[in-house]
């Protein structure tokens, strides 16, 4: 690089499988003291009904500092087996620390997010902003908030297994397309999340950071499996610029967090109980428009049950599955939008799960 001015990058992974748990960081740099709030950021938590996983990921215009060394991570609260929170804009460790202990106590996303407004830490929650999701009794549930006086552009978006959210932003186009490769994407939760920050990666995506001719400044990814200690993640990755950085990043930190992302792909053992069962369920359309679902894949003894979300998280349909072929909506198509279901065996396993567009 023909500049003389030293670039500071601030990265860690965390690699662990069934034969080893090797912690790699990567320091080129000491981080400065210092502390500052994570006023500006997008981000996404969510659920994988089928493993259980809940992940974690975001960026934000912020770099590290002595309070949270690794930037915009700070504002990611992820507790394996049961869900995930993001506490952001204006943040404020009381309101994070306090969502947690609501999480542990049993409460609802939307249950956590509605306290924390009633009971902000320092009286004015118009200028914080919250995603949570969990995943209990094999069900996952979602909920999000916008303080009105969170700066612009902001907004949030909760589906049924994830919710994201973003302020200080280009628009809601930022937010619209880490919703749409989120959703696009095929493969794992960490795959998916990556994805979901990838369609994020514009210039000035947080606006006050088209000065530096990037997205953001700092960027994180972190998954659990139901079964890991809350302090040492199944993928806990992270890429911070230092504090006080300024001028043209040699590279997005979004990109800087994929090479990571890929290296620790590499590194992963392969473990034959992590792939997914395929799913036999098939999507039928009837002479009459309607949709059918097809469970002749299963043998007759499967004991089966199907359950079918609609966009906001509801509970539309729980029934068990006696016929090899089931009409969710019936005979009829006036139920019409965008589904998810699930198919849970007799021991509550997610063996399948899918979309369902009844247009």
């Amino acid at each position: 690089m023909k500049s003389n001015r030293k670039i500071f990058i601030a990265v860690q992974f965390c690699i662990k499988s069934t034969v080893r748990n090797v912690l790699v960081v990567i320091a080129l740099a000491f981080l400065l003291p210092g502390y500052g709030l994570a006023q500006d950021t997008f981000s996404i938590v969510a659920v994988d009904t089928l493993t259980g996983e809940i992940g974690s990921a975001g960026a934000s215009c912020v770099t590290a500092s002595g309070a949270y060394p690794h930037g915009a991570a700070i504002l990611s609260d992820v507790i394996p087996g049961i869900g995930a929170i993001h506490t952001q804009a204006s943040w404020h460790p009381t309101n994070q620390s306090n969502a947690h202990a609501h999480m542990i106590a049993g409460e609802s996303p939307q249950q956590i997010v509605d306290w924390l407004v009633a009971h902000d830490a320092q009286g004015n929650p118009t200028t914080r902003q919250y995603g949570i999701v969990d995943f209990r009794n094999n069900l996952p549930r979602a909920a999000s908030y916008t303080g009105v006086n969170c700066m612009n552009y902001k907004n949030d978006t909760a589906g049924v297994f994830y919710s994201i959210q973003g302020n200080i932003l280009l628009g809601q186009k930022i937010l619209d397309s880490m919703q749409s490769w989120f959703g696009a994407t095929q493969g794992t939760l960490a795959d998916r999340l990556m994805a979901a920050l990838q369609g994020a990666k514009v210039v000035g995506a947080d606006t006050r950071c088209a000065a530096n001719n990037s997205s953001s400044l700092s960027a994180f990814l972190r998954v659990a499996k139901p079964t890991d200690d809350p302090d040492s993640l199944y993928l806990d990755l992270w890429m911070a610029y230092p504090q006080g950085f300024t001028g043209l990043v040699p590279k997005d930190p979004i990109d800087s967090l994929q090479i990571l992302y890929n290296q620790w792909k590499i590194s992963l053992d392969v473990d034959e109980n992590t792939i997914l069962p395929v799913n036999l369920v098939k999507v039928l359309r009837a002479d009459d428009g309607s949709l059918v679902l097809d469970f002749s894949g299963y043998p007759a003894s499967a004991n089966l049950k199907l359950v079918v979300f609609d966009l906001t998280g509801q509970l539309v349909l729980e029934s068990n599955v006696n016929e090899r072929f089931v009409r969710p909506f019936g005979n009829h198509t006036s139920a019409r939008g965008m589904y998810i279901y699930a198919v849970l065996n007799a021991g509550s396993r997610i063996v399948a799960r899918g979309k369902l567009v009844n247009d």
